[in-house]
């Protein structure tokens, strides 16, 4: 393909006149002075905190800021050759891992042109596939998303949560299996699933009691074909950063319960159900309270809670407590924390558990009884990512694998002799023979090993004169596994680097490395950053005139700090719905859930830390960035779209950036959210406008 030349001009000239003329306007300064513990702080932009619903000026400055991207974007000299080269690896199929029930199975699938996945059902592996659900039939646009689906144990019933352009506001429906016909059973407010009750006609749920109100949530019960109005209420939400749920045990005898602090801690409980449903008396045993840990319930088997905690063992280990004597002293371990490895979860099988560990960021399976002995290991293909599918009433599992050079596969296996035989592979349009996956590793500024995977083709030249692409999150827990991403397939045909950050703040090595980059300690995720950054340039995979960065949530305040810390260090950077006022975060729709993570202004010692990296507060005068495609969501329920809208306006206000070299470019997609959900038409333009920016901005294209 004609995608990377070796010239290192960025542009060409008939492409920056173009740009030139699709430069927009100023934008007005409307000055508020706050005094935030004694630091005045002028806010010029705070005009454009409005969503566009509210304000016709923020409508008018936003379609401005959006038509000289979209003229900028759709005139990149690589951008058709980019969109006939992606699009067969977007479309390619997908199948989940099948749910097993009393009746049969049940897996998600999305043929390669539908804009969402549907759920299907097979009464045996071998039998014809049935369509329960298919969202792409109820809207031709496929802006309906299906959030998430959960049959009941009989297989008789498919509760589901579908939401409108990104939202997520899930309203909850149930499907009947045998007629194909949905219930009148429906239960609007974000709803998410907390499980069924043996008989198969009654669940537990999750919803907003004011769905204007995202700090309103409750635990409900509700029995099919009542009135979802009258549904008696578990627990409920009374402090915004703290998140309460429930749900049933296997055998619907307890109530399993939590109160979460952060992605670093929760409180856990149980009850007798039995005494709630007679008098209406939630009875509740605590397990875990203010403890500085996660407790992370799978089953309560006879009389014994199984718990994966990282209370004391920060790589987690798993522990049996007597529901009986629930007292500290009482808890027995059955699985003790390995150094080398972290304990990412416990899934139940018929007399077993299967447990997902992982070392270096790689997953490994291990089966063992539910007293501990080690029954051995599942073998996966490679080193990737991998998660099983279990029944506590079988040793039949599935699991899926996946890696950056390898498709997702489903396995089928029976875990008494866990041998895995392919059930559904997905097909790709190419071969990635020529590729390698490298794990490497680079020293943070205080002596940290980070590691990063980097994806490249095997034959490419160490000269540090490649284009790169470096991504990262560090955040909130999460780990970055390995994981097939075919929109990187032509980008390294075209001999781009992709390289993957695992940085403090996510999950890779415990809870130690996750407290490592939260709150006053997130500097050390830059940090990271930019160590391998560094180390990609020092080891001549690339150089910064041809490195970009990309993020998105949390990776998009990643890359918006990096701009601002390290603007000599990239070309270019994607700053995808972002939170970059940090000062102010808290304050909008959900954030006030990311205190446990980032702290808030709120507090003088973390407002603190929170302004000194605050991406919008620190663009600097007549300072030259990377140059910069920021996108947000007009529907997002989780980060407003103020924080990339108010960065832009700065950041153009103040930068000497020129527009037709290295512009700062905004994108509000009007109708989507924070990424979920959308229609394979906006996901194929989305990823053409993001590597073309990329491969333009690097020199990769012409």
């Amino acid at each position: 393909m004609a995608l990377l030349t070796g010239a290192t001009m960025l542009i060409t000239l008939p492409i920056a006149a173009l740009l030139m003329s699709t430069a927009v306007p100023p934008t007005k300064t409307e000055p508020v002075k706050d005094v935030v513990h004694g630091i005045e702080i002028i806010d010029d932009y705070r005009w454009l905190e409005k969503l566009e619903k509210d304000s016709p000026e923020v409508t008018a400055w936003t379609t401005a800021q959006n038509d000289a991207t979209r003229a900028t974007l759709e005139a990149l000299p690589c951008r058709d050759q980019l969109a006939k080269t992606i699009t067969p690896w977007m479309t390619l199929g997908a199948v989940g891992a099948p749910r097993m029930t009393d009746a049969g199975y049940f897996y998600s699938e999305r043929a390669g042109t539908q804009n969402q996945g549907v759920v299907k059902f097979r009464s045996t592996l071998a039998a014809q596939p049935r369509t329960l659900l298919d969202v792409n039939a109820l809207d031709t646009k496929g802006l309906t998303s299906l959030d998430w689906w959960t049959p009941n144990e009989q297989g008789t019933l498919v509760a589901f949560g579908t939401s409108q352009q990104g939202s997520e506001m899930s309203v909850l429906q149930v499907l009947d299996v045998g007629t194909g016909k949905w219930l009148d059973d429906k239960i609007e407010g974000k709803v998410s699933f907390s499980g069924w009750m043996p008989e198969g006609k009654s669940f537990f749920y999750s919803g907003l009691r004011d769905s204007k109100d995202a700090y309103s949530r409750e635990t409900r019960f509700h029995v099919l074909a009542t009135d979802a109005a009258l549904d008696k209420i578990v627990v409920k939400q009374t402090n915004p950063s703290e998140i309460p749920g429930a749900g049933p045990s296997i055998d619907g005898k307890w109530l399993i319960g939590s109160l979460s602090r952060g992605w670093q801690a929760n409180d856990l409980w149980i009850a007798p159900l039995q005494l709630w449903f007679e008098t209406g008396e939630l009875k509740k045993t605590m397990i875990a309270e203010g403890l500085d840990g996660r407790f992370e319930p799978v089953d309560v088997m006879g009389n014994t809670l199984y718990v994966n905690t990282s209370f004391a063992t920060p790589k987690g280990s798993l522990i049996a407590i007597n529901i009986h004597h629930t007292e500290r002293e009482n808890w027995k371990t059955i699985l003790p924390e390995r150094k080398d490895m972290v304990l990412e979860g416990v899934a139940l099988a018929k007399g077993m558990f299967v447990t997902t560990w992982s070392k270096d960021v790689c997953s490994q399976f291990e089966r063992m009884t539910l007293d501990g002995k080690i029954l051995g290991a599942i073998a996966l293909p490679g080193l990737g990512t991998a998660s099983i599918s279990t029944d506590h009433k079988r040793t039949e599992a599935f699991v899926s694998y996946t890696s950056y050079d390898a498709p997702r596969t489903i396995y089928s296996t029976d875990l008494l002799d866990p041998k895995l035989t392919v059930w559904a592979k997905t097909e790709i349009p190419g071969d990635l023979s020529g590729y390698t996956v490298e794990q490497r590793r680079a020293k943070s500024k205080d002596g940290t090993e980070v590691p990063m995977f980097i994806v490249r083709k095997k034959d490419m030249k160490l000269d540090g004169n490649n284009p790169a692409l470096l991504y990262g999150y560090g955040g909130f827990n999460v780990s970055l596994t390995p994981m097939f991403n075919p929109t990187i397939v032509p980008w390294l045909e075209a001999g781009g680097v992709y390289v993957v950050a695992n940085l403090r703040g996510g999950g890779e090595y415990g809870e130690d490395w996750h407290r490592a980059g939260m709150q006053g300690n997130k500097q050390n995720v830059f940090d990271d950053f930019y160590a391998c950054a560094e180390w990609l340039v020092a080891n001549k995979y690339t150089t910064s005139t041809r490195l970009a960065i990309e993020g998105g949530s949390n990776g998009g305040l990643l890359t918006g700090v990096a701009t601002t810390q390290r603007p000599e260090l990239f070309a270019a950077a994607i700053i995808a719905v972002p939170l970059l006022d940090m000062v102010r975060f808290q304050d909008f729709l959900i954030a006030r859930y990311w205190t446990p993570e980032y702290g808030s202004s709120e507090d003088a010692a973390q407002f603190q830390t929170l302004y000194a990296y605050s991406p919008y507060h620190n663009i600097k005068k007549d300072q030259r960035y990377p140059a910069m495609l920021v996108t947000a969501g007009e529907n997002d329920s989780r980060v407003h779209p103020l924080h990339a809208r108010k960065f832009v306006a700065r950041m153009q206000a103040m930068s000497s950036n020129k527009v037709a070299q290295d512009p700062i470019m905004l994108w509000i997609d009007r109708e989507a959210g924070h990424g979920q959900g959308k229609p394979l038409a906006l996901r194929i333009r989305d990823e053409v406008d993001q590597w073309s920016f990329v491969m333009s901005q690097t020199g990769a294209c012409r």
